[in-house]
Parts: C-alpha cells; sequence; structure tokens
C-alpha cells in the first residue's frame, strides 16, 4: 500500500478531472482513472505513468448501477483498496428553460446526479468495510449554488449533487469518511470553449466575448485553469481535511460569493 493509499478518479480523460488524477499522482497516491472513452483514459494513463504512479483505467458510464459496482470492485482488486473517491463526471446542456426537453432532463440527472450518488454509494460502501476512513468528493458547480440562464436542468442536477454531498457527510461520518464537493466557477477547459462557441452561434457574438464576459465578472479578472480546481481536490483528499466535511466548496475567482 502506497503512503497515501488509492484513489478513484471518474471522467479523468480531460479537462479538470485528468488535471485532478494527476495532481493526486504527484501527491502519493495510486491513481485508477475512469471514462467513457478508452482513447482518452490511454494518454491519461501514459502521464500519470510519467510520473511513476501505479495506475489503472476503467471504461464505464457512472450512469449505470452495475459499472460503477463493477469499476469500484475492479480497483480494489487492482490496487488493494479504495481511499479517495473523485466523482468528477459530469455534462452539460445549455438551452433556454422553454426549450429544454425531458431527454435533455433525463440525461442531465442520469450522469451528473445518479452517477455523482452511485459513486458514493459503492465508494462509501467500499470504505466503510475497510475500516480506515476515507475521503469522497464530487463535482458540484457555481450553478449549484445560483441558478443560471440556460442551464436549468444543469443547475439542478448540481444543487442535487449538493443534497447528496450533505447526506453522505452525515451518515458516513462515524466512520471516519468525510465528503465534499467542489464548486468551480468558469475553469478554461474544452467544455467551456464549447459554450463559447455556442454563445458565438446562436447570439451572433463575437469570439471570445464569452469567455472574456466571465474574466471582467470576477473580482480577479481571470477565469481558472483545471489546475486551479485541482489543488482544492488535493487538499479534501488530505488527511489534513480531517475536520472538513458535508462542504460545497467555491472556486469561482469571487464571481460568486457564499
Amino acid at each position: 500500500m502506497p503512503s497515501k493509499g488509492v484513489a478513484l478518479v471518474t471522467g479523468a480523460g480531460q479537462g479538470i478531472g485528468r488535471a485532478i488524477a494527476l495532481r493526486l499522482a504527484d501527491d502519493g497516491f495510486e491513481v485508477a482513472v475512469n471514462d467513457t472513452s478508452a482513447d482518452t483514459l490511454a494518454e491519461v494513463v501514459r502521464a500519470l505513468g510519467e510520473k511513476a504512479c501505479k495506475s489503472s483505467m476503467h471504461v464505464g458510464d457512472v450512469s449505470v448501477d452495475a459499472q460503477v459496482r463493477a469499476m469500484v470492485e475492479a480497483v480494489v482488486k487492482e490496487h488493494g483498496g479504495l481511499d479517495v473517491m473523485v466523482a468528477n463526471a459530469g455534462i452539460v446542456r445549455w438551452k433556454a428553460f422553454l426549450e429544454t426537453t425531458e431527454d435533455d432532463w433525463d440525461t442531465l440527472f442520469a450522469v451528473n446526479a445518479k452517477g455523482t450518488f452511485l459513486c458514493y454509494k459503492y465508494a462509501g460502501a467500499q470504505m466503510i468495510a475497510q475500516g480506515r476512513g476515507g475521503r469522497i468528493i464530487g463535482a458540484c458547480s457555481v450553478a449549484g449554488k445560483r441558478g443560471s440562464e440556460n442551464m436549468a436542468a444543469y443547475s439542478a442536477t448540481k444543487f442535487a449533487i449538493r443534497s447528496l454531498t450533505q447526506s453522505a457527510a452525515v451518515e458516513f461520518g462515524p466512520h471516519g469518511i468525510t465528503v465534499n464537493a467542489y464548486a468551480p466557477g468558469a475553469i478554461e477547459t474544452a467544455l467551456l470553449q464549447r459554450l463559447e462557441d455556442k454563445n458565438v452561434a446562436v447570439n451572433n457574438a463575437k469570439p471570445g466575448e464569452f469567455l472574456q464576459a466571465l474574466r471582467d465578472r470576477a473580482p480577479v479578472r481571470f477565469n481558472g485553469v483545471p489546475e486551479d480546481v485541482a489543488g482544492l481536490v488535493s487538499y479534501l483528499a488530505s488527511k489534513d481535511s480531517r475536520f472538513v466535511t458535508g462542504q460545497s466548496i467555491s472556486c469561482n475567482g469571487g464571481i460568486y460569493f457564499d
């Protein structure tokens, strides 16, 4: 068993999830990574290998109960246990409230809310069985703190994650398991770029206008990068965070104050 233990990061193929996986490797964890694409995961595993980190890849859909259960079992078999679960996987659909379809709603809730629930559930069960505590960390959002235009369904899923995080923290706390979430604001990833591109296409906006507007709204006057979120997760995964639980911690450059 490595000094820090074993971490599993879902949605680790790119963006924030990839940055989290690499940061936890730097922190001394063995790192198991999950996503729906074997190709993107293979690149992350290669990068982890360059850090001399023992890793494993697990292709699967977090919205499917049997696949999440099997993923946790496979990680335990490969690495000998599970100490940190980062339920990072999520999707977004940017639509006006009245244009949001039932399929949009169901798909977002299946991946973001149910997927987080399943990761919390099976990681929590494993950590309780191990009897050595653990860290469970989910992906909230500034949209989980305040409703947002064109993101009604997405925002609802992120509010749900805050509730799941609090409830799991209450039930898992007596077992030495903390449960928290990170709530990013504007993080410059491929996902944010897609929103920028859609703003240009739908609203006939100038290229870069959306991203600049987000920068201008933040007191720090810049958008975040994935490594900013990874630094917060590093703390939440550490022993230093033992007295922090049930929180959805903002990481947004001051665009929203709790």
